[in-house]
């Protein structure tokens, strides 16, 4: 069978200029629509510091690795993904809690291996956030797609008056699922990142980026936390920073 220089021709030009697409996968502080009631999250806003890629916001308010996973999520992001997309992992709001005589379905098992648990309400077995997020990366991965896992992002740090912070072990998490996912994995310390931003903006600033909790952040707030995640991204050296439109230099703060 003869298949014309046109075609092949064709063909070749749509595959040089696919443009790849960054996935979000996460909960509300990532989320279109936020925790809603007039707040926002990040991701929303990441697409105005790219160029040359889509951005597809996967989030869903709500979400923990956990039931991100058992909502059959994760392997709906990994059938949309070919060689060559790159998906952003982060989740650590709605992974906490205690299982022993509860069970929210959002819990994930305590530890940062393999370890396990039983629901005490569905009697399921629950297994711990590093194992939902090595289990989704290597979907990921599979396909020869970059995945980027980060840190979550903190609370209002300025609540009590007195700006503290401490990364919490999903930051420990994260590195490890990274390590063992290999060269098509990074990881970006988002919650650093927007942790040193808010330290610099002040208490005045920050809690205002916090109409209704200590959680879920305004428009404006969303985008400082957008630019955080870039400044983490571009000092981290990932494969994707080559898609943005910012310097380093252009955002406030240091790389760490």
């Amino acid at each position: 069978m003869k298949v014309s220089v046109k075609v092949l021709l064709s063909a070749l030009a749509a595959q040089v200029c696919a443009v790849p697409t960054l996935y979000l996968a996460g909960d509300s502080t990532m989320a279109l629509g936020g925790g809603g009631t007039g707040t926002q999250g990040f991701g929303e806003y990441l697409k105005y510091s790219f160029t040359g890629i889509n951005v597809v916001n996967k989030a869903v308010a709500g979400r923990s690795a956990r039931s991100y996973w058992n909502e059959g999520k994760f392997a709906a992001l990994a059938d949309l993904v070919v060689a060559g997309d790159y998906v952003l992992f982060e989740f650590g709001h709605n992974d906490g809690g205690s299982l022993t005589t509860t069970d929210n379905l959002r819990t994930d098992c305590y530890g940062g291996g393999t370890e396990t648990c039983i629901s005490p309400v569905t009697g399921e077995t629950v297994y711990t956030y590093v194992f939902y997020l090595l289990q989704a990366g290597r979907l990921i991965t599979a396909k020869g797609a970059h995945l980027i896992v980060a840190s979550p992002t903190p609370n209002n740090l300025w609540e009590t008056g007195t700006w503290s912070y401490t990364s919490p072990r999903f930051t420990g998490y994260g590195k490890s699922v990274v390590t063992s996912l290999g060269s098509l994995a990074s990881f970006v310390d988002h919650g650093t990142y927007v942790a040193n931003i808010y330290k610099t903006l002040g208490a005045t600033t920050v809690d205002a980026y916090y109409p209704n909790d200590h959680t879920h952040t305004s428009p404006t707030g969303a985008n400082t936390v957008a630019a955080a995640f870039m400044k983490g991204l571009m000092c981290g050296g990932s494969a994707l920073s080559a898609y943005s439109k910012n310097t380093t230099s252009s955002i406030a703060g240091s790389c760490v």
